[in-house]
């Protein structure tokens, strides 16, 4: 972060009042959890399950050198420089914005049924080839975390890449307010989230609200296969349009796709000379690919500069990630986060790898699905046949509609279901887990299969 002063933070936030001595003091990191506190950092104490002012003492004895305040002044610490603001989190949200004016970097913001973080660690993986890049980390694409993503941006950076998350209306358009993009992708318009947008014309809605922070002269790139997408764009749009996918009338789109355990090669019409690959499984990456390809074309790339950090790009973690298994088993673990959509298609992917031992499929519960939830996990059976998959074990209350849809097609001692505490699971896939055996787990975060993967890797 680059250093910045008391009194243009004042400014930034537009403060009520402060403590005038401290003005030309710099802070050089912003943090909101006190422990992480170093000298010279800002402490914004937000307001959640806890209130962060409760905090302020532990932040000080860390060595912050200021604070944000919403409480009564009266109330304010006397020992560091304090900065009066109405909402602490509206505060930190207008300090992220004015950082993002003074540095100025190209903005690329991507949101998405699923594929997001993929999409992120890839356009920010090929922008290095000839960018200083910084990029969202983690799960910091909320209305907290983005904020903090930017104010943590070095003051070099040419390009910032910025996960958007949602579950509901209008987190995505304060977020692409805040941003304002020069490129807006969205991955794909899936069933994640209806629980509280009730359709995918609804997702469709609320995804499409990263548009609004787009600046004019922006580039917005999205499946041309979604047509909830090209039925919502207005029809004299500002911004340039790319389309991208697996068929010709796109803008970017990929032919000889060669799918593999650990890697798919692929080309793009932007190019037929080059070949390329990622150091992933899965049709559905590729489109991930070309998103971010897509992206890089807009900043003048050609394929063949960022052939090779597209193809030794680092997946964050826990998203179709290979793993050593007990007893030699391979686990192919995608248990940070799930929809119908995203299960699917790596049901698909994962169906096609060639046999080695025995294909195994590990699934937990699908998260906020709403009324549709029995549906939708049962409507899942589609892609689970005794021809493809030798077991399948499923945890979870809502899994019981799928093993209801499977029970009758799968021979006895091949279907499980488990509700509750997870250690029969373990126990059961541990005594029959061998050598080449290829396992599938995948579920919602909130389920925490996880722990299953924690529990059956060496």
């Amino acid at each position: 972060m680059k250093p910045l002063r008391i009194i243009d933070v004042v400014k930034a936030v537009g403060a009520i009042d402060y403590t005038s001595a401290n003005r030309f003091a710099e802070i050089n990191s912003v943090i909101f959890d006190s422990r992480k506190a170093t000298s010279d950092s800002l402490f914004v104490p937000l307001q959640g399950e806890t209130d962060g002012h409760d905090y302020v003492q532990s932040a000080i004895k860390n060595g912050a050198t200021a604070t944000l305040w919403s409480r009564p002044a009266g109330e304010a610490p006397e020992e560091i420089a304090v900065i009066l603001v109405d909402d602490t989190l509206e505060a930190l949200q207008k300090l992220a914005e004015a950082y993002l004016n003074m540095i100025q970097p190209k903005v690329v913001a991507i949101t998405g049924s699923n594929g997001k973080t993929t999409t992120k660690d890839m356009t920010a993986a090929i922008l290095s080839a000839r960018f200083r890049v910084h990029k969202t980390e983690g799960n910091y694409n909320n209305e907290i975390g983005m904020p903090m993503t930017i104010l943590k941006m070095p003051e070099d950076t040419q390009v910032l890449v910025l996960e958007m998350g949602m579950s509901n209306f209008g987190e995505i358009s304060l977020l692409s307010r805040l941003a304002k993009p020069d490129i807006a992708i969205i991955t794909l318009i899936g069933d994640s989230h209806l629980e509280f947008l009730g359709s995918r014309l609804g997702i469709a809605k609320a995804k499409m609200e990263i548009l609004e922070g787009l600046k004019p002269e922006g580039t917005f790139i999205y499946p041309g296969d979604e047509p909830l997408i090209a039925d919502e764009l207005a029809e004299e749009s500002h911004f340039r349009q790319l389309t991208f996918g697996t068929d010709e009338t796109a803008a970017v789109y990929a032919y000889d796709i060669v799918p593999g355990k650990t890697r798919t090669t692929f080309h793009v019409n932007l190019d037929p000379s080059v070949d390329l690959e990622i150091p992933v499984l899965g049709v559905y990456n590729v489109r991930n690919a070309l998103a971010a390809l897509a992206a890089a074309q807009v900043l003048d790339m050609p394929l063949a500069e960022v052939k090779e950090a597209l193809a030794t790009f680092q997946l964050t973690a826990n998203r179709t990630q290979w793993l050593d298994g007990v007893n030699g088993s391979q686990l192919l673990n995608d248990a940070y986060n799930a929809s119908p959509t995203s299960m699917t298609v790596v049901l698909r992917s994962f169906a096609k790898l060639p046999r080695e031992g025995k294909k195994i499929a590990v699934l937990g519960d699908i998260r906020e699905l709403g009324e549709r939830s029995a549906e939708l996990h049962a409507g899942l059976a589609a892609e689970i046949s005794p021809e493809e998959f030798d077991q399948v074990y499923l945890y979870g209350p809502e899994m019981g509609a799928l093993y209801e849809n499977l029970r009758t097609v799968f021979p006895e001692g091949t279907l499980y279901h488990y509700v509750g505490e997870k250690t029969p699971l373990v126990e059961k896939l541990k005594s029959e887990l061998q050598k080449a055996d290829q396992v599938l787990i995948k579920s919602s975060f909130g389920t925490d299969l996880l722990a299953v993967v924690a529990a059956l890797r060496v």
